[in-house]
């Protein structure tokens, strides 16, 4: 509730700052250019067809690009220094455009260049900086006092989970946390607590109940797999979960610290791309997507008659995929094997499966069984790039053998992947693992960078026919 009310806070302050620079840089515009002439009066001038549009779009590009900048993700818990950075690359982008698109319209006076960039840059950026600084300093006040705070759950009951509680509570300022109790986990030893304890196997209700908003993992050891079972089964919640940063992680991995002034936390449940990249991936997601859907509409008809008349059954095939934060979804495809192929065991295909139709394995080659997966795409359950998804039957079997796999729901599954490209379709639990370690590689190095090569890579199999 807090977030999202923030949030709210946000988005309409830059709103009616967006509004109010525009309108406040067209009457310094009136003032220095020779637009009287042309308009006969400031009135004139604003109720101008082409000012009445600039005023609409020109803040609405300004708002586009505070969506892109990612300034909405987490508005907690923000760093001022990085709100000064972020609000000033920001409007700096806006300004730079607009200057590009009127020099591409000619629609600019030269000799004012400098002095009408400037000047809409200092309005734009003194007025939604002082805004967000307003919010963002009370709010953080706020959180400092113990007046803001979340309902914290602490998975582990424990010497460790003590100890860490209590060092969070001796800190000079509160960093959030309101730690309503503990969550005893299997093998673990009954410890007189000064706060409730809870059976891991009622976390459902504990967390409805008490209103949870963020999970802190603390096991007892160091076992890994054990602690990626836990989290595994904490991606369904969709909370933070907060793991205490030892000096092995700080060392070896890419991680995001929670809060500076409190102990380290890494949350495990975000992406290692930052804000920016994040907010731009699913924008790019959502866009081609789209373009990919209206321009090989005219392939997608021809497959939907060729898997029509190749064999009895629907067109688009639908099954039940694990993906983002271990939600299941229905993912789609065209149907490339006979109708109810499989029993009540799943089964992986192979090259040379005779379940696959005579149409169906062009369609594998090329991987245009995969196409409907751009609405997939669209509707938030898939991105471009990202691990494969896999099914429940076969995601248990692959975590008793590697429990790291849990870490790829942190990511939106993909219709292509770096394992995919690099390794290609398994055929058994034992290749899937094979495959796994292209898709960790891929988690710890995410950028825009690699997703566009990655399609780059992708393309160039579909071309060569190699998707078998």
């Amino acid at each position: 509730m807090i977030n999202k009310r923030l949030k709210r806070r946000y988005i309409v302050w830059d709103c009616i700052a967006a509004l109010a620079t525009w309108f406040l840089f067209n009457i310094y515009r009136y003032n220095i250019l020779p637009l009287e002439e042309m308009y006969g009066s400031f009135i004139g001038f604003i109720s101008s067809p082409r000012s009445v549009m600039a005023q609409i779009l020109y803040p609405i590009g300004m708002m586009l690009i505070f969506y892109l900048s990612g300034y909405y993700n987490r508005v907690v818990f923000k760093s001022r220094a990085g709100e000064f950075f972020t609000t000033f690359i920001s409007i700096l982008f806006w300004v730079l455009s607009i200057l590009f698109l009127s020099l591409m319209n000619k629609y600019i006076y030269t000799e004012y260049n400098y002095n009408l960039v400037f000047t809409l840059f200092i309005i734009g950026f003194l007025l939604v900086y002082s805004g967000r600084c307003f919010i963002t300093s009370r709010t953080a006040k706020r959180v400092h006092n113990g007046s803001i705070g979340f309902n914290t759950l602490v998975i582990g009951c424990n010497n460790n989970a003590i100890n860490l509680v209590e060092s969070i509570k001796n800190l000079k300022y509160s960093v959030g946390y309101d730690i309503v109790g503990y969550v005893k986990l299997k093998g673990e030893n009954n410890i007189e607590t000064s706060l409730p304890t809870y059976d891991f196997d009622n976390l459902d209700e504990v967390i409805a109940k008490n209103n949870i908003k963020k999970l802190i993992v603390s096991p007892e050891g160091n076992d890994r797999a054990n602690t990626f079972n836990i989290i595994n089964s904490l991606y369904k919640y969709d909370l933070p979960i907060m793991l205490e940063a030892k000096e092995y992680e700080i060392l070896t991995s890419r991680i995001r610290l929670s809060d500076i002034y409190g102990a380290p936390f890494v949350d495990v449940s975000v992406l290692s791309l930052s804000d920016t990249e994040e907010n731009i991936k699913r924008f790019c997601d959502i866009i081609l997507s789209a373009i990919a859907l209206i321009v090989l509409s005219p392939l997608m008809l021809y497959v939907a008659i060729g898997v029509r008349l190749s064999s009895k059954g629907s067109i688009i095939f639908k099954q039940k995929r694990v993906g983002f934060k271990r939600k299941e979804f229905t993912m789609y495809k065209f149907r490339s094997m006979v109708e109810n192929a499989e029993g009540d065991t799943p089964l992986l295909s192979n090259p040379n499966d005779e379940r696959i139709t005579k149409f169906g394995k062009w369609l594998r080659k090329y991987r245009i069984d995969e196409l409907p997966q751009f609405w997939n795409v669209i509707k938030g359950d898939m991105s471009l790039v990202g691990p494969r998804p896999e099914r429940k039957y076969f995601v248990d079997r692959i975590i008793e053998r590697a429990p790291y796999y849990s870490l790829l729901h942190r990511v939106r599954p993909g219709i292509t992947s770096w394992g995919m490209v690099n390794y290609g379709y398994a055929r058994n639990i034992d290749e899937m693992i094979a495959r796994l370690k292209y898709d960790i590689l891929y988690l710890e190095n995410m950028s825009l960078l690699i997703d566009i090569k990655i399609l780059f890579y992708t393309v160039k199999i579909v071309f060569t026919g190699r998707g078998m």
